[in-house]
């Protein structure tokens, strides 16, 4: 069929489906490459396969031969008997870690390297005289040389290095006989050298005897009958297993360094901790004395002083059974702020104080009531609406108002004390102020000739001068400072809050403390104003 009879074909019956696109031809030149590319990966899966076979073998095997070999295991180191046999003798070890034990002994011990470098000697010569006619000879000195001088090699294993490693090579250059002693001094003096000396040492060093060997390869025949390689590889494994045994040795010690620096730290942070602790239970225990004991004890000695001018018809015993009640408890505060600055002297705040049941703000109105019984003025006054919180802020305001109440006793006897409580929406608002000192001075012993001052202090009573008319009178003291502003601050900014103390703008003594009903991330310290004489 011609090209013009197919074309009127086509015309005739219609063009058809459209054929599809003949692909490329494969390239004759890839065709190998790729085979090989194939053959090699499949080889590589036979050899794998079968070594994954004989690995499940050496497995099944090694799990068969497991239990025999933890009984010999047991055996030979006693692992199975934590306990001696009833027939065994005391002290009875296994035999391998006996042998162990004293062969580690034998080695560190003075003697081991004289010994065995005498002994290597004597071998040495007794390997030479079969196969010369005299040891007296050239080369019966060289195998001297090469090692009697391991008998001082703990103490100069370098000279000793030089001295039997020139020996081997004078005699292997000389045409001497090779002698298995010399070689295995040779071999024993670079491993030791490379168990001592750095890293770049040991390199200089097996370049080194490589060189030698190979000049002895070239200008003597000495080692003709051995293959070459043999004296580089014995050469440079006897360096290497030196070099190998220093880093263990160096690892070994660096672990124990730093196991020892760890327990250290650990000691050192214990200590830090207990002693953090101690300081910790210090504080608490200074402050509870503080607020509750010295604050009782103080009320005892005020209505202890008053109770003499607020009761009439008193007989001379009860007004001196008065006065010695009151002196007692003047010389137990002197003896708790003793106790208090012995405890508060290394002492840091207590960073939770809600561990130990205290007062809380249903109290308040009882504490209010002891004031007044003391002879105190004061009224409460609670803004917003009450509601409960947490415990700490609730104990730091009862606490607060407490110690406030006790300082306008002290200080300003018969002052008018406001108390102020503020719920806010995110804190708790404190406020106590006194009017100042109003009360009228009271006579404590009018027959006492000499004119005092007695004062109500927990330091102690301290005598001073009094007026013209010769009548001792109840003051504020006069002392430098003490713990009560110190621990209203410390319980405020303990919570995140602020506390402020000074004279008052209106008259008298202010005391003011913002308690944050939830504690702050990064508590800013509250500050305090310095508190005039005669504050604590």
């Amino acid at each position: 069929m011609t090209s013009d009879d197919k074309a009127r074909t086509d015309s005739a019956w219609g063009a058809g489906p459209p054929r599809p696109a003949e692909g490329p031809k494969p390239d004759p030149a890839g065709f190998g490459p790729a085979v090989a590319h194939h053959a090699w990966r499949l080889s590589g899966r036979i050899v794998a396969g079968v070594g994954q076979l004989l690995l499940w073998i050496l497995t099944g095997i090694g799990t068969l031969l497991r239990p025999l070999a933890a009984r010999l295991g047991a055996r030979l180191t006693g692992g199975a008997r934590r306990h001696p046999a009833p027939g065994a003798p005391a002290g009875a070890t296994a035999p391998l870690p006996r042998w162990l034990d004293t062969w580690r002994e034998v080695v560190g011990s003075w003697y081991f390297a004289p010994l065995t470098g005498l002994a290597l000697t004597i071998a040495a010569l007794a390997e030479l005289v079969p196969r010369v006619d005299s040891p007296v000879s050239l080369a019966g000195g060289f195998a001297v040389a090469a090692t009697l001088p391991l008998v001082w090699r703990r103490e100069n294993l370098r000279p000793v290095a030089a001295v039997v490693l020139s020996a081997v090579a004078a005699s292997l250059l000389t045409g001497q006989l090779l002698l298995v002693t010399t070689s295995f001094a040779a071999l024993y003096t670079l491993y030791a050298l490379g168990r001592q000396l750095p890293r770049q040492s040991t390199g200089v060093l097996a370049i080194g005897s490589v060189a030698t060997i190979a000049v002895v390869y070239l200008a003597a025949g000495t080692l003709d009958e051995i293959p070459w390689p043999a004296p580089i590889v014995a050469v440079l494994a006897a360096i290497g297993l030196g070099d190998a045994r220093r880093v263990v040795e160096s690892a070994g010690r660096t672990e124990a360094a730093a196991a020892e620096r760890t327990n250290e730290t650990l000691t050192r942070l214990t200590a830090v901790q207990r002693e953090q602790a101690v300081m910790r239970e210090r504080a608490r225990i200074a402050r509870e004395l503080h607020d509750v004991v010295a604050h009782s004890v103080s009320m005892i000695a005020v209505q202890a002083e008053t109770a003499p001018y607020t009761m009439e018809n008193l007989s001379p015993e009860a007004r001196a059974g008065y006065t010695e009640i009151a002196k007692t408890a003047r010389e137990a505060l002197v003896e708790m702020r003793r106790l208090l600055s012995v405890l508060r002297a290394d002492a840091k705040p207590e960073p939770d104080a809600a561990n130990s049941p205290q007062p809380r703000l249903d109290r308040l109105p009882d504490l209010i009531e002891q004031h007044r019984g003391a002879g105190g003025r004061v009224d409460l006054a609670v803004h917003g609406e009450p509601r409960a919180l947490s415990t700490t802020v609730e104990l730091s305001a009862y606490r607060i108002v407490q110690e406030a109440l006790t300082n306008a006793r002290r200080h300003a006897p018969g002052a008018g004390v406001h108390v102020d409580l503020m719920f806010l929406p995110d804190r708790l608002a404190v406020r106590v102020r006194d009017d100042g000192a109003s009360a009228p001075t009271r006579v404590l012993n009018r027959p006492d000739p000499a004119p005092r001052t007695a004062v109500l202090d927990p330091a102690g009573p301290t005598l001073q001068d009094g007026g013209a008319d010769g009548r001792t009178r109840v003051q504020a003291p006069e002392t430098g400072g003490g713990h009560g502003l110190v621990g209203m601050r410390e319980r405020a900014t303990m919570l995140g809050g602020r506390f402020s103390a000074g004279p008052a703008a209106e008259g008298g003594f202010l005391v003011e403390a913002e308690l944050p009903l939830t504690r702050e991330g990064n508590a800013t310290s509250g500050h305090a104003s310095q508190a005039p004489p005669g504050r604590p």
